[in-house]
């Protein structure tokens, strides 16, 4: 398995973004579920999220994210994605 971290950058179209969110949360909802996402939230100025994600490789974590309904409603501007390697702390 890999970690991911993972930026949403929100583009300039809240009222969207906020129509959309419920089902964008459910969505992640299922996700920590199934343990592809351990951790997930908005910044607190509301420019954007981190989520990280612990899935097979990049690709897994692709069709994650091309599925997630904020995705579909193209209300990120731009997704920032690293692999992250975890060496301490409460998830290793």
């Amino acid at each position: 398995m890999a970690r991911f971290a993972v930026e949403f950058v929100y583009g300039d179209n809240q009222e969207e973004r906020l129509a959309v969110r419920p089902a964008h949360r459910e969505y992640l909802s299922t996700l920590v579920e199934r343990g592809a996402l351990l951790v997930a939230g908005p910044y607190v100025d509301q420019t954007g999220a981190l989520l990280v994600y612990e899935v097979a490789d990049e690709d897994e974590l692709r069709d994650v994210i091309a599925a997630d309904p904020y995705t579909h409603a193209g209300v990120v501007a731009e997704t920032r994605v690293h692999e992250w390697q975890t060496v301490m702390g409460a998830w290793v």
